[in-house]
């Protein structure tokens, strides 16, 4: 991993030497977000089957956009996961509110795999499979706060920048995994069984590696317990409370740099759409583009972790997310004259990079510019509610955009006006890399 130094962390409120920050215990961290990413690819690949099991119509656009529906549903419970279980882990300590968001997400997931379909249950399948990604969305919006926060607070400081990198290549690797082993299941049982069965054995598969993460996560030292802020224990209002009333510009800030990481991120996973309906290219040719989206999803992150270690936050916020708006709109204008395989991979895989590398700065220097008392809760609330708002409508907006103006650079100009704008809120962030996390922020 690049950071197994020996640290001092605080346990069972006594502070003393820990052990090393150990590869496993990194995995165990970041299986959070790769399950989120497993999970959003796997409903990707099979929304229509999924459609078809709990939304039946005869009309199979009314199925498919039910199940796109449902997928949007989990988008609603994010915030409110965000501010209750992020300030939980403020009060309470990192480790339980892990041990609490993966076992949530577990639970959704099974209701998923395991409701009995439209034909057998009638609309009592559609309640099951709606709580169950309600409480998937709950456990999402919690996730990413405590176990950054956890991360920084357990990585060497001259590697926390790397270390953190590693929740976004996680989500890398989850989709690129879960992208393969779909392929290859449904290559060995065919299209039909896919359709049938196969899609809920693919849930089961992620579902089978959470037991693992619940036993490495509740032997991990616990990070915040020993240093918990008096006042941010009363409650999640006052945690809440304490976040905006001292920290409300950066929260300003730290929502439009999610912002425009999150369109980003969206713009490149609309590219299979793009590729086919606007470019008119084969199906083969874009299903194939999230291989390139994958591969930049894992190196460049740890890229970015290590270029933030080295040369600041701020400069990796700002300089990946200033070539996205120099670069975007040439390199539409080339796919637009020059619609082939080849083009496309490589404009999904550049931008991609540049996105992954500005993303793990912003990362680690979101929780960092936050003191001890509201750093789970910060992160968790701005991501929340940012991929929340533009998570699940960028699609939607950009390929509305395409239509309404016959543009085919629609979505590069959409890019790049959120780029300007999480350019623009780089610039104002403090530079965090060095940072006393014992000590607190001060307030902004």
């Amino acid at each position: 991993m690049g950071a197994r130094e020996g640290m001092t962390m605080g346990t069972g409120g006594t502070t003393g030497a820990a052990p090393r920050l150990e590869r496993k215990a990194v995995a165990a961290v970041v299986l959070g977000n790769a399950l989120e990413f497993y999970d959003f690819t796997i409903y990707a690949f099979f929304a229509k089957p999924i459609g078809e099991a709990f939304f039946p119509s005869q009309n199979a656009t009314d199925s498919l956009l039910a199940s796109l529906a449902l997928f949007g549903i989990g988008y609603v419970m994010r915030p409110i996961g965000g501010i209750l279980i992020g300030a939980f882990a403020d009060r309470a300590g990192r480790k339980p509110a892990m041990l609490i968001t993966i076992a949530l997400m577990a639970v959704g997931m099974v209701m998923l795999a395991a409701a009995p379909g439209y034909e057998t249950l009638g609309g009592w399948s559609q309640i099951i499979v709606i709580v169950g990604r309600l409480i998937q969305g709950l456990a999402l919006g919690g996730e990413v706060g405590p176990s950054t926060a956890y991360l920084l607070e357990a990585a060497p400081p001259k590697h926390r920048g790397f270390v953190a990198s590693w929740q976004i290549a996680s989500q890398g690797c989850a989709a690129l995994i879960a992208g393969l082993v779909a392929s290859v299941l449904t290559y060995a049982v065919g299209d039909d069984a896919m359709a049938n069965w196969g899609w809920r054995v693919m849930f089961a598969l992620g579902i089978g590696v959470v037991p693992v993460g619940l036993i490495i996560r509740s032997h991990l030292p616990e990070t915040a317990g020993a240093h918990a802020d008096p006042a941010a224990a009363e409650s999640t209002l006052a945690v809440v409370r304490r976040l905006v009333r001292e920290h409300g510009r950066m929260l300003v800030l730290t929502f439009l740099i999610i912002a425009a990481s999150t369109v980003s991120n969206a713009v490149g996973t609309n590219m299979p759409v793009y590729a086919q309906a606007t470019l008119g290219l084969t199906e083969t040719v874009s299903t194939a583009v999230p291989i390139a989206l994958g591969l930049a999803s894992i190196v460049f992150p740890l890229l970015g972790g290590w270029l933030a270690d080295r040369f600041g936050r701020r400069a990796v916020m700002i300089w990946p997310r200033a070539l996205i708006v120099v670069l975007t709109v040439p390199a539409f204008a080339w796919l637009v004259r020059d619609p082939t395989g080849p083009s496309v991979y490589a404009v999904t895989f550049l931008l991609s990079a540049l996105s992954s590398i500005n993303a793990a700065a912003i990362i680690v220097a979101i929780p960092e510019s936050l003191p001890r008392a509201v750093r789970s809760a910060g992160l968790s609330i701005v991501y929340a509610f940012s991929v929340s708002v533009f998570g699940g409508s960028t699609n939607y907006v950009v390929n509305k955009l395409i239509v309404l103006s016959g543009d085919k650079l629609a979505p590069a100009y959409y890019l790049v006006a959120f780029s300007i704008v999480g350019t623009l809120a780089a610039f104002l962030m403090p530079e965090t890399r060095g940072r006393d996390l014992e000590a607190d922020a001060p307030a902004r």
